[in-house]
């Protein structure tokens, strides 16, 4: 994870979060005072993961960690006070919201900060795999809509025009979707 937003009411917790962060090889940390803050910063860019301490000045925070958690792959931490932690554990944990009783020690919040990368890695992978695969079926329509024109138009077999393509991206080095785009081109008009 590469950049981190902490938000906290509380600059001694703010401050030390992100000297603690700083230490560990952490250098892109941005800080928002309450939720109104963090989330005119969220309009702008994203984050890999967002600690927010609780209470905040303008609302208790795990709203603003559900939003945050809803928006895509950041990673969100949730620092509560421990007579809370079951409560708004059970509130947040189905949006994927890692949850920290204070006072946090360094050792039980490495541990989350590891398992919070971990479950980041995993989903930018799976992110990644998805858009391939949304790509893949896009390729797959787009040929299938130049073979119909085939059809209609060359009064071709599917087999025929699905060999057609085949063979002229073959031919011509290129990938079968270009060829479909060249014959979309030429009869769809």
């Amino acid at each position: 994870m590469d950049s981190i937003l902490i938000v906290s009411s509380s600059l001694k917790v703010s401050s030390s979060l992100e000297e603690l962060l700083r230490f560990n090889s952490y250098n892109e940390i941005v800080l928002a005072k309450n939720a109104g803050e963090a989330k005119r910063i969220l309009v702008d860019r994203d984050f890999d993961l967002c600690i927010v301490n609780t209470p905040l000045t303008d609302e208790f925070g795990s709203n603003l960690a559900i939003n945050i958690a809803n928006r895509g792959t950041t990673q969100v931490m949730l620092i509560v006070k421990s007579e809370l932690e079951d409560e708004i554990s059970d509130k947040v944990e189905d949006f994927g919201i890692f949850v920290i009783a204070k006072p946090v020690n360094r050792q039980l919040f490495w541990s989350a900060l590891k398992l919070a990368s971990a479950a980041h890695n995993r989903i930018k992978g799976l992110k990644k795999q998805n858009e391939q695969l949304q790509k893949k079926i896009e390729d797959i329509r787009f040929v299938d809509r130049a073979k119909c024109v085939l059809i209609e138009y060359l009064k071709m077999s599917e087999a025929e025009a699905h060999r057609f393509i085949e063979k002229q991206a073959m031919d011509m080095r290129v990938t079968k979707r270009e060829i479909a785009a060249r014959i979309l081109k030429t009869y769809e008009k």
